[in-house]
Order: C-alpha cells, then sequence, then structure tokens
C-alpha cells in the first residue's frame, strides 16, 4: 500500500460524518415524508380545510415553517406534502 491508498483512506474516514449527515437529512426530509399513508395526508389536508378555509396552503406552509424553526425536519417533510396536496401538485 502506497502513501496514495492511505491519503484516500484517510479522505473518507474524515468525510464519513459529513456524507452520514446528509443521507440522514435527506432520509428524514424526502423519505420518510413519502412513507406516510396518502390517506392520512388527506386527512391533514381536510383538516387544514376545515380550520382555514380562507387559505388552507398557507396553513399548511406556516406548519411546515414552524418545523424548519424547530429543526424538525420529518414533520417539514410531512407538512411540505400536506401543502402539495392542497395546491394540487402530488
Amino acid at each position: 500500500m502506497g502513501w496514495h491508498d492511505w491519503w484516500w483512506g484517510l479522505v473518507v474516514i474524515c468525510t464519513a460524518p459529513i456524507w452520514g449527515t446528509l443521507i440522514w437529512f435527506l432520509n428524514e426530509l424526502y423519505i420518510r415524508p413519502l412513507l406516510i399513508p396518502k390517506v392520512e395526508i388527506e386527512r391533514l389536508a381536510g383538516e387544514l380545510r376545515r380550520s382555514h378555509p380562507a387559505d388552507p396552503a398557507e396553513a399548511a406552509f406556516t406548519e411546515e415553517q414552524n418545523a424548519w424553526y424547530r429543526s424538525d425536519t420529518y414533520e417539514q417533510g410531512k407538512w411540505r406534502r400536506v401543502r402539495k396536496h392542497l395546491s394540487g401538485s402530488n
């Protein structure tokens, strides 16, 4: 094993936390919310339509933004799905 192999091994070890964090973030924001049943998304959208008849998509955006402030990535992804359902772009 030459110096070149050691160098790339060191690069992999040092950047592993970065890649791990990126994979975790993408899982929480995009993949896990996709596993929420469509029935649940429709139920949440219906609740928003009843409680905020003027602009339910704005209420969903507010929930998404509140999740962002709390650093709750999964909830942010969930409310993004609800907002897209309300705007008709599933």
